[in-house]
């Protein structure tokens, strides 16, 4: 009799467990951390996630297959977002908001909070079904701005002089360097391109709020909006809740009482749970993120790494499609060529369709131009078919500052041009530029034969111009709006793949470290594909200020397919 009662309490026990165990759960996405294009490495037991409290981010790619599988899963009820910390790029942005409005298509609601609004955080809140701000909050919402650092005059007070070559009247890179204020072409273009930016992002935040465009940048420009009580009255947020009665909102939604029992499901370890596919097939996600060098870290796209990436690729026959996702500035032209030479290889045997991240300029545009099919976000940075050139002078700087001088002999009268200790005659800035030509000429001639372009047509559209990736669509230089989901889908229907029928396989591998190899100091192995990356370190002040960096780097003169400017959306 005893064990018969036993075994019934132990029944009414579980009763409530197996109940709890089976209710719908909340997506939550707090994003504490930057959202990265791709996983440079992982380690696996990661010190400082525990130094800092903080997990590791997921990358864009885990965000939106995690939110897509969200809206399909009977087990998610709904998502609960908190974006006022997040940290990404303009077309990040814009493709984590597409796959939130694809979500509501489900008929689940997205639910919305904020303690303070920016522009960007603004702009992925609207989407939400209830966004709520709370009631003290002062939030800022200004539009769009960009900013440029001119430093001639500071090398003119050291003594520096920077020789800056280029084709292109709009190829501002190296303007920076050799102006005190931007040539009317930049200024254009730079100006352009920031209001294409405004205009879809305040063009989207219209239509999920229920008002006009025009209504919008109207409040915007007269400063209208500060206080919670006028971003309410307004209609630009649902409710102005203390975090109390937001966690009370959430209890309500979900049948408790506590806030603690609301089951919650954060999207890391949710896009860990995702399914990948069938292991027979395969599409290969090709990462170019970074700015383009003959060598360098992981962190950057090293020209024959990536290359010898893209040969691996082609090899494996599993592989039957790839997309080749763009996320760069531009960098060394020898190191973009090897890239796209290798592309083109891969090409002939498989279909390959670019996908454009924040930037895809200058030598991210030359290495992807040939591709079978274009996506671009409306918000991407692309273009900038321009060549340029910069050699510091750093001897006047050395003996004004240092005292120091350097006696120069060579076997002829131009042995120490590249040195960078003295300015280049008319005659080597002549020979410098029939360089610079020669590589614009290749570049408007691949642009032309990858977008079936006469090469005046391109000229016209290049002059080391930048777009948006609206305007950028409008004259050609790429297919269709669409981000990394879009590009992937294309890629498989070119090769007659069903959703069920391959597997995602993302490239160059990252790389692990282990615990072990974190304190001894050893290198990483090759790993399998993570979906998380390591916690950052704290920014360095190169990191802060990108000139500095540059700088940095002037050491030796060299000729670059880049874009200098790059943009943030806070």
């Amino acid at each position: 009799m005893k064990k018969t009662r036993l075994f019934l309490v132990a029944i009414v026990v579980m009763l409530p467990l197996m109940a709890m165990a089976g209710k719908a759960k909340v997506l939550k996405i707090d994003f504490k951390n930057p959202i990265a294009e791709r996983n440079v490495g992982s380690s696996s037991f990661d010190i400082m996630s525990l130094v800092q409290g903080t997990p590791g981010s997921v990358t864009l790619l885990s965000y939106i297959n995690a939110i897509d599988a969200a809206a399909e899963d009977k087990n998610i009820s709904m998502i609960y977002m908190t974006p006022e910390n997040i940290s990404c790029g303009t077309a990040q942005l814009e493709e984590i908001r597409a796959a939130l409005e694809r979500f509501k298509k489900s008929g689940k609601p997205i639910v919305a909070y904020c303690n303070s609004f920016g522009n960007g955080s603004y702009y992925l809140a609207s989407v939400a079904d209830k966004l709520i701000l709370d009631p003290a909050s002062e939030s800022t919402i200004t539009g769009v701005g960009s900013q440029m650092i001119f430093l001639k005059d500071l090398f003119d007070a050291l003594g520096v002089d920077m020789q800056l070559i280029r084709h292109g009247k709009y190829k501002s890179a190296g303007e920076m360097y050799t102006r005190s204020s931007s040539s009317p072409e930049n200024r254009l273009q730079n100006q352009e391109l920031i209001n294409s930016i405004w205009n879809t992002m305040s063009g989207q935040i219209a239509a999920s709020r229920g008002f006009t465009q025009e209504q919008f940048n109207e409040w915007v420009e007269n400063l209208e909006i500060c206080h919670a009580d006028e971003y309410k009255a307004k209609g630009l947020i649902d409710e102005t809740w203390y975090k109390d009665e937001v966690e009370q909102y959430l209890c309500e939604q979900n049948g408790v009482k506590k806030i603690g029992e609301v089951p919650f499901v954060k999207i890391n370890k949710y896009a860990s749970k995702v399914k990948k596919g069938s292991r027979k097939n395969k599409i290969a996600i090709v990462f170019a993120d970074g700015e383009i060098k003959d060598s360098g870290s992981d962190a950057d796209i090293v020209g024959s790494k990536l290359a010898a990436t893209i040969r691996k690729v082609r090899e494996d026959k599993k592989i039957k499609a790839v997309v080749f996702r763009v996320n760069s500035p531009g960098g060394s032209a020898q190191a973009s060529e090897a890239i796209r030479h290798e592309l083109q290889l891969l090409r002939a045997e498989k279909p390959v369709i670019a996908s454009y991240g924040d930037y895809a300029a200058s030598g991210g545009y030359w290495i992807s131009a040939e591709s079978d099919y274009i996506f671009s976000d409306y918000n991407t940075i692309t273009g900038s078919i321009g060549v340029f050139g910069l050699v510091p002078s750093m001897g006047d700087a050395i003996r004004k500052n240092l005292k120091v001088n350097i006696e120069t002999l060579g076997t002829s009268s131009h042995s120490d041009m590249m040195s960078g200790m003295r300015k280049l005659s008319d005659e080597e800035v002549a020979y410098v530029q029939r360089q610079i030509e020669k590589i614009y000429d290749d570049f408007t001639g691949l642009v032309a034969n990858g977008r079936s372009m006469s090469k005046d047509s391109v000229d016209a559209i290049g002059q080391g111009r930048v777009w948006s990736g609206v305007d950028a669509m409008r004259i050609g230089l790429v297919d269709c709006q669409g981000g990394l989901k879009e590009a992937i889908e294309y890629a498989a229907q070119k090769v007659g793949l069903d959703k069920k029928d391959y597997r995602l396989s993302t490239y160059p591998v990252a790389k692990s470290v282990s615990m072990l190899q974190m304190l001894s100091g050893g290198g990483a192995d090759d790993s399998e594909e993570n979906l998380t990356t390591s916690v950052e370190n704290q920014p360095s002040l190169s990191d802060m200020f990108p000139a500095i960096a540059r700088m940095r780097e002037l050491k030796n003169p060299t000729i670059m397919l880049r874009m200098e400017s790059v943009m943030e959306i806070r």
